[in-house]
Protein backbone atom coordinates (compact mmCIF):
# COMPACT_ATOMS: atom_id res chain seq x y z
CA UNK A 1 0.00 0.00 0.00
CA UNK A 2 2.99 2.29 0.45
CA UNK A 3 4.70 1.09 -2.70
CA UNK A 4 5.63 3.78 -5.23
CA UNK A 5 6.85 3.82 -8.82
CA UNK A 6 10.43 4.85 -8.10
CA UNK A 7 11.33 5.93 -11.64
CA UNK A 8 8.24 8.10 -11.99
CA UNK A 9 8.65 9.51 -8.47
CA UNK A 10 12.23 10.51 -9.25
CA UNK A 11 11.17 12.23 -12.47
CA UNK A 12 8.25 14.10 -10.88
CA UNK A 13 10.34 15.37 -7.96
CA UNK A 14 13.26 16.56 -10.10
CA UNK A 15 10.87 18.42 -12.41
CA UNK A 16 9.17 19.92 -9.34
CA UNK A 17 12.53 21.16 -8.04
CA UNK A 18 13.41 22.72 -11.40
CA UNK A 19 10.03 24.41 -11.67
CA UNK A 20 10.05 25.68 -8.09
CA UNK A 21 13.55 27.15 -8.40
CA UNK A 22 13.27 28.66 -11.89
CA UNK A 23 9.83 30.21 -11.60
CA UNK A 24 10.94 32.09 -8.49
CA UNK A 25 13.80 33.71 -10.35
CA UNK A 26 16.61 31.50 -9.08
CA UNK A 27 19.05 29.17 -10.82
CA UNK A 28 20.57 27.54 -7.77
CA UNK A 29 19.46 25.60 -4.71
CA UNK A 30 20.95 25.38 -1.22
CA UNK A 31 20.54 22.38 1.09
CA UNK A 32 21.35 21.89 4.75
CA UNK A 33 23.08 18.50 4.90
CA UNK A 34 23.06 16.64 8.21
CA UNK A 35 24.44 13.26 7.21
CA UNK A 36 20.97 11.73 7.54
CA UNK A 37 18.84 10.10 4.88
CA UNK A 38 16.37 12.94 4.23
CA UNK A 39 18.95 15.62 3.48
CA UNK A 40 21.07 13.10 1.57
CA UNK A 41 18.13 12.26 -0.68
CA UNK A 42 17.28 15.94 -1.17
CA UNK A 43 20.88 16.72 -2.12
CA UNK A 44 20.88 13.92 -4.70
CA UNK A 45 17.50 14.95 -6.14
CA UNK A 46 18.56 18.60 -6.34
CA UNK A 47 21.76 17.68 -8.15
CA UNK A 48 19.75 15.56 -10.59
CA UNK A 49 17.40 18.50 -11.15
CA UNK A 50 19.78 21.45 -11.34
CA UNK A 51 23.25 19.98 -11.88
CA UNK A 52 26.00 19.89 -9.25
CA UNK A 53 27.31 23.34 -10.27
CA UNK A 54 23.99 24.88 -9.24
CA UNK A 55 23.79 23.29 -5.80
CA UNK A 56 25.45 24.45 -2.59
CA UNK A 57 25.44 22.55 0.70
CA UNK A 58 25.91 23.65 4.29
CA UNK A 59 26.97 21.27 7.04
CA UNK A 60 26.19 22.84 10.42
CA UNK A 61 27.23 20.65 13.36
CA UNK A 62 26.69 21.50 17.01
CA UNK A 63 29.16 20.34 19.65
CA UNK A 64 26.85 17.43 20.57
CA UNK A 65 26.37 16.34 16.96
CA UNK A 66 27.64 12.97 15.79
CA UNK A 67 31.09 13.17 14.21
CA UNK A 68 30.19 10.31 11.88
CA UNK A 69 27.15 12.21 10.57
CA UNK A 70 29.37 15.16 9.68
CA UNK A 71 31.80 12.83 7.94
CA UNK A 72 28.96 11.13 6.02
CA UNK A 73 27.52 14.47 4.89
CA UNK A 74 30.92 15.71 3.76
CA UNK A 75 31.60 12.48 1.85
CA UNK A 76 28.24 12.67 0.08
CA UNK A 77 28.93 16.25 -1.05
CA UNK A 78 32.24 15.10 -2.50
CA UNK A 79 30.64 12.11 -4.24
CA UNK A 80 28.01 14.37 -5.83
CA UNK A 81 30.64 17.06 -6.62
CA UNK A 82 28.71 19.71 -4.68
CA UNK A 83 30.44 22.76 -3.22
CA UNK A 84 29.94 22.89 0.52
CA UNK A 85 30.96 24.69 3.68
CA UNK A 86 31.10 23.48 7.26
CA UNK A 87 29.87 25.99 9.84
CA UNK A 88 30.01 25.04 13.52
CA UNK A 89 26.94 26.59 15.16
CA UNK A 90 28.20 25.86 18.70
CA UNK A 91 29.64 29.36 19.39
CA UNK A 92 26.43 31.20 18.48
CA UNK A 93 24.10 28.71 20.20
CA UNK A 94 26.24 28.52 23.34
CA UNK A 95 26.54 32.31 23.52
CA UNK A 96 22.74 32.50 23.74
CA UNK A 97 22.43 29.82 26.42
CA UNK A 98 25.25 31.34 28.46
CA UNK A 99 23.01 34.38 28.81
CA UNK A 100 19.74 32.44 29.07
CA UNK A 101 20.60 29.00 30.53
CA UNK A 102 18.43 25.98 29.71
CA UNK A 103 18.56 22.30 30.61
CA UNK A 104 15.69 21.11 28.40
CA UNK A 105 17.18 19.03 25.58
CA UNK A 106 14.30 19.72 23.20
CA UNK A 107 14.58 23.45 23.82
CA UNK A 108 18.29 23.36 22.99
CA UNK A 109 17.60 21.21 19.94
CA UNK A 110 14.98 23.65 18.69
CA UNK A 111 17.45 26.52 19.09
CA UNK A 112 19.99 24.57 17.03
CA UNK A 113 17.42 23.91 14.30
CA UNK A 114 16.50 27.59 14.09
CA UNK A 115 20.14 28.65 14.11
CA UNK A 116 20.82 26.33 11.19
CA UNK A 117 17.92 27.76 9.22
CA UNK A 118 19.10 31.29 10.01
CA UNK A 119 22.51 30.42 8.54
CA UNK A 120 20.89 28.73 5.54
CA UNK A 121 18.87 31.82 4.70
CA UNK A 122 21.89 34.06 5.10
CA UNK A 123 23.80 31.86 2.66
CA UNK A 124 20.74 31.82 0.41
CA UNK A 125 21.40 35.52 -0.10
CA UNK A 126 25.15 35.07 -0.42
CA UNK A 127 24.85 32.28 -2.97
CA UNK A 128 21.66 33.51 -4.67
CA UNK A 129 20.21 30.07 -4.05
CA UNK A 130 16.74 28.99 -2.91
CA UNK A 131 16.51 27.06 0.38
CA UNK A 132 15.22 23.56 -0.28
CA UNK A 133 13.41 21.78 2.57
CA UNK A 134 14.18 18.24 3.70
CA UNK A 135 11.00 17.38 5.64
CA UNK A 136 9.09 14.23 4.69
CA UNK A 137 5.36 13.50 4.96
CA UNK A 138 5.63 11.49 8.18
CA UNK A 139 7.35 14.37 9.98
CA UNK A 140 5.03 17.01 8.57
CA UNK A 141 1.89 15.12 9.60
CA UNK A 142 2.85 14.47 13.22
CA UNK A 143 4.64 17.79 13.72
CA UNK A 144 8.07 16.24 14.19
CA UNK A 145 9.87 19.40 13.19
CA UNK A 146 10.87 22.76 14.61
CA UNK A 147 8.67 25.67 13.62
CA UNK A 148 10.83 28.24 11.80
CA UNK A 149 13.68 25.72 12.05
CA UNK A 150 13.92 22.65 9.81
CA UNK A 151 10.30 23.25 8.76
CA UNK A 152 11.25 26.60 7.17
CA UNK A 153 12.05 26.35 3.46
CA UNK A 154 10.94 27.56 0.05
CA UNK A 155 9.41 24.18 -0.82
CA UNK A 156 9.39 20.49 0.19
CA UNK A 157 10.38 18.05 -2.59
CA UNK A 158 9.73 14.95 -0.44
CA UNK A 159 6.90 16.42 1.62
CA UNK A 160 4.47 13.87 0.14
CA UNK A 161 6.75 10.86 0.70
CA UNK A 162 6.40 8.87 3.90
CA UNK A 163 9.66 8.02 5.68
CA UNK A 164 9.55 4.39 4.54
CA UNK A 165 9.15 5.63 0.95
CA UNK A 166 12.15 7.92 1.47
CA UNK A 167 14.21 4.85 2.28
CA UNK A 168 13.05 3.11 -0.90
CA UNK A 169 13.83 6.08 -3.13
CA UNK A 170 17.22 6.53 -1.45
CA UNK A 171 18.10 2.90 -2.21
CA UNK A 172 16.94 3.32 -5.82
CA UNK A 173 19.13 6.42 -6.25
CA UNK A 174 22.10 4.64 -4.63
CA UNK A 175 22.57 6.87 -1.61
CA UNK A 176 25.52 5.39 0.37
CA UNK A 177 24.40 2.39 2.41
CA UNK A 178 25.93 3.69 5.63
CA UNK A 179 23.54 6.65 5.46
CA UNK A 180 20.56 4.44 4.63
CA UNK A 181 21.37 1.91 7.35
CA UNK A 182 21.86 4.31 10.26
CA UNK A 183 18.98 4.90 12.66
CA UNK A 184 17.12 8.10 11.71
CA UNK A 185 18.07 10.88 14.10
CA UNK A 186 17.69 14.65 14.33
CA UNK A 187 21.11 14.44 16.01
CA UNK A 188 19.99 16.72 18.83
CA UNK A 189 21.96 14.91 21.55
CA UNK A 190 24.04 11.77 22.05
CA UNK A 191 22.22 8.55 21.05
CA UNK A 192 19.00 10.44 20.20
CA UNK A 193 16.81 8.68 17.62
CA UNK A 194 13.62 9.77 15.86
CA UNK A 195 11.76 6.54 16.61
CA UNK A 196 12.80 6.71 20.26
CA UNK A 197 11.36 10.20 20.58
CA UNK A 198 8.21 9.47 18.61
CA UNK A 199 7.68 6.23 20.49
CA UNK A 200 6.82 4.11 17.45
CA UNK A 201 8.68 2.67 14.48
CA UNK A 202 8.43 4.49 11.16
CA UNK A 203 7.03 1.33 9.59
CA UNK A 204 4.00 1.25 11.91
CA UNK A 205 3.69 5.03 11.94
CA UNK A 206 3.56 5.22 8.15
CA UNK A 207 1.08 2.36 7.83
CA UNK A 208 -1.30 4.05 10.27
CA UNK A 209 -0.81 7.49 8.69
CA UNK A 210 -1.52 6.07 5.25
CA UNK A 211 -4.78 4.51 6.43
CA UNK A 212 -5.79 7.65 8.31
CA UNK A 213 -4.73 10.36 5.84
CA UNK A 214 -4.62 8.89 2.34
CA UNK A 215 -7.46 6.40 2.72
CA UNK A 216 -9.42 8.57 5.23
CA UNK A 217 -10.30 5.63 7.48
CA UNK A 218 -11.60 6.30 10.97
CA UNK A 219 -9.90 5.13 14.15
CA UNK A 220 -12.07 2.06 14.69
CA UNK A 221 -11.57 0.81 11.12
CA UNK A 222 -7.79 1.17 11.46
CA UNK A 223 -7.80 -0.72 14.76
CA UNK A 224 -9.68 -3.57 13.05
CA UNK A 225 -6.64 -3.94 10.76
CA UNK A 226 -4.60 -5.03 13.78
CA UNK A 227 -3.09 -1.79 15.07
CA UNK A 228 -3.29 -0.93 18.76
CA UNK A 229 -5.83 1.66 19.85
CA UNK A 230 -3.13 3.43 21.85
CA UNK A 231 -0.93 3.95 18.79
CA UNK A 232 -3.77 4.98 16.51
CA UNK A 233 -5.25 7.47 18.97
CA UNK A 234 -1.81 8.88 19.85
CA UNK A 235 -0.97 9.45 16.19
CA UNK A 236 -4.34 11.14 15.67
CA UNK A 237 -3.58 13.48 18.59
CA UNK A 238 -0.13 14.29 17.19
CA UNK A 239 -1.67 15.25 13.84
CA UNK A 240 -4.31 17.47 15.47
CA UNK A 241 -1.93 19.06 17.98
CA UNK A 242 0.57 20.02 15.25
CA UNK A 243 -1.93 21.53 12.81
CA UNK A 244 -0.65 25.03 13.60
CA UNK A 245 2.71 24.04 12.09
CA UNK A 246 1.10 23.30 8.73
CA UNK A 247 -0.99 26.44 8.31
CA UNK A 248 -0.48 30.12 7.57
CA UNK A 249 -0.47 32.13 10.85
CA UNK A 250 -4.05 33.33 11.45
CA UNK A 251 -4.80 36.99 10.81
CA UNK A 252 -7.45 38.92 12.75
CA UNK A 253 -9.91 40.09 10.09
CA UNK A 254 -10.63 43.82 10.25
CA UNK A 255 -10.84 44.99 6.64
CA UNK A 256 -12.53 44.00 3.39
CA UNK A 257 -9.76 41.68 2.20
CA UNK A 258 -7.48 39.91 4.63
CA UNK A 259 -4.25 38.02 3.91
CA UNK A 260 -4.82 34.28 4.22
CA UNK A 261 -8.61 34.60 4.39
CA UNK A 262 -9.99 36.32 1.30
CA UNK A 263 -6.79 37.67 -0.26
CA UNK A 264 -5.52 34.33 -1.51
CA UNK A 265 -3.61 33.60 -4.70
CA UNK A 266 -1.34 30.89 -5.99
CA UNK A 267 2.24 31.05 -4.71
CA UNK A 268 3.52 31.82 -8.23
CA UNK A 269 0.76 34.37 -8.97
CA UNK A 270 1.51 36.42 -12.12
CA UNK A 271 4.82 34.68 -12.86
Amino acid sequence: MLEIDLKTTHKVITEFIKDSVYKNGFKRGIVGVSGGIDSALILKLTVDALGSNNVFALLMPYKLSSKSSLADGKELCEILKVDYEIIDISPSVDAYFERFPAENKVQIGNKCARERMSVLYDFSTRKKALVIGTSNKSELLIGYSTLWGDSAAAFYPIGDLYKTQVFELAKYLEIPEKIINKKPSADLWKDQTDEGEIGITYKILDEILYQMIDLRKNIDDIILLGYSRDNVERIKRMIINSQYKRTFPPVCKLNLRTVGIDFRYLRDWNK
